[in-house]
């Protein structure tokens, strides 16, 4: 990786860290909040909306998005051309959201999903409208406008929804908190970016990016229906407040595992493409994304499984404990996420998103044995078997992207086990504080300190090549932010 890539990159991660914290971290902040206020089975009302927007907003994008930062030489009417069309296809399926709100409120027996449903669909309009802007920014690895956007709309739509749930608005402060977020968001995108539509639309451009992005939109579909599904599950056949009290667990896990997984594939993916022809660069940089994301993704899994149970009762108070152990589940699902998504990256980094269908069909179809368990056996049941299907999930992409640069999965083993078994060792110490006869005040900080102090002294003692390039760079930011104070 030549020096000026490399600089691009590590700019590009801090910027694009930035922008998850600002808004995925201002958010999950926001939501302890009115956890603190709202109820487990407000909670699971928003939650049965979840599986309806976010199919939508995959087929919106119809794999567009990627298939435009992907491609090499970018022109005006291909912007054009994805924009109108996402446009349009966003207000026909609100439409359609629009005549269903009824049919879905009869299917999760619940009366006020009809006007929930009609008003958060505005957000599929409101998010095709930012694609093309947000698009820009990803291909230029320009992560710094998007995090003050991100920074203006998660505060902002924070003091609106908390602002709502203490005046007794209920499940409507998440839908205000939700709306209020995604159009502030779309137009501070259309404020910091320079590009404005024209009246253009390619045919020719279309057919060429809907080759490569309508097998995305397949397999994104498919992984969307498979992630959201439980919400579907668990809704139509446990309560609510069962839904409520998985959707606080799956929001836990998702501050570590999911944004850490977005940040690398924002910042690798358009960064591995403009060196998609030089495969022993291809190699070394891919190899380096691997092993230093699953080193952060391995201790921050790993650790908040261990402390999950203080750090419940002490945010969000005890009424959330049942979500105590379906947290602790989904993070040894969650741990492997990061490791199998960037190896999917790779097959669109190739072009072969023909496999990257494939693979989503393969192994959604073995996903259906843990949530037929989970209709007849137990949500818990449902949940480690999605433990199980996150290592086959990884072999088979590993499999595939093997071939593609010559990384084997054995190989991919081989790095990434030297971090999991610090993380291990230092997750089963900081877990064992937990039987302490103390306070969870007390436990909580001491199982932090135990794990941070821990885990320095044995990366500093063995010293892998990961861990001295992540506290290469985090000195350098250090030592920036110190010399501009």
């Amino acid at each position: 990786m030549s020096e000026s890539l490399k600089q691009k990159t590590v700019k590009g991660v801090g910027w694009s860290f930035a922008d998850n914290i600002a808004n995925s971290g201002i958010t999950f902040l926001v939501g302890l909040v009115l956890a603190n206020i709202l109820t487990p089975e407000e909670y699971g009302i928003m939650a049965m909306v979840t599986i309806f927007i976010a199919v939508s907003n995959s087929i919106v994008d119809s794999g567009f998005s990627n298939a435009l930062i992907r491609k090499i030489n970018i022109r005006s009417v291909d912007y054009n051309t994805v924009f109108y069309f996402n446009l349009i296809v966003s207000i026909f399926l609100y439409l359609i959201l629009y005549v269903s709100a009824p049919a879905i409120s009869v299917f999760f027996k619940e009366p006020v999903l009809v006007d929930v449903m009609r008003v958060i669909g505005w957000i599929l309009i409101i998010n095709a409208l930012a694609i093309i802007p947000r698009t820009i920014f990803v291909r230029n690895i320009n992560f710094k406008a998007q995090t003050k956007v991100s920074l203006i709309a998660s505060v902002s739509s924070g003091v609106i929804g908390i602002g709502m749930a203490l005046t007794g608005w209920g499940v409507w402060s998440l839908v205000g908190q939700q709306l209020s977020r995604q159009l502030l968001n779309t137009v501070f995108l259309w404020f910091f970016c320079r590009w404005r539509p024209l009246w253009e639309f390619s045919t020719q451009s279309f057919k060429e990016l809907f080759g490569f992005g309508s097998k995305l939109l397949a397999s994104g579909l498919i992984d969307t229906i498979y992630r959201d599904i439980y919400y579907l599950i668990i809704g139509r056949f446990y309560s609510a407040a069962d839904l409520g009290q998985y959707t606080r667990a799956s929001q836990f896990n998702t501050i570590f595992s999911s944004n850490l997984t977005t940040v690398v594939q924002r910042v690798s993916y358009p960064v591995l493409s403009s060196i998609q022809n030089e495969p022993e660069r291809l190699l070394g940089a891919y190899r380096r994304v691997i092993k230093t994301t699953m080193l952060i993704t391995f201790a921050c899994m790993l650790g908040l499984a261990a402390v999950a149970q203080p750090l419940i009762v002490i945010l969000i108070g005890e009424k959330w404990l049942p979500a105590v152990y379906f947290l602790q589940i989904i993070c040894f699902s969650g741990m492997l996420y990061p490791l199998h998504a960037i190896n999917l990256n790779i097959l669109q980094v190739k072009g072969r998103s023909d496999l990257f269908l494939k693979l989503e069909i393969i192994k959604k179809i073995i996903a259906v044995i843990p949530i037929a368990i989970g209709i007849f056996y137990g949500i818990e049941f449902m949940l480690w078997g999605s433990v199980c299907t996150s290592f086959v999930a990884f072999f088979l992409n590993s499999y595939y992207s093997a071939d593609l640069i010559g990384y084997p999965t054995l190989r991919q083993i081989k790095d990434v086990s030297p971090t999991f078994l610090v993380s291990f060792t230092v997750a089963g110490c900081m877990w064992g504080l937990s039987f302490l006869p103390l306070s969870y005040y007390i436990i909580l900080p001491l199982q932090f300190i135990v794990g941070l102090v821990l885990a320095y002294l044995i990366y500093e003692r063995i010293k892998l090549p990961e861990y001295m390039e992540i506290r290469g760079m985090a000195l350098s930011i250090f030592r920036k932010i110190k010399n501009k104070s």
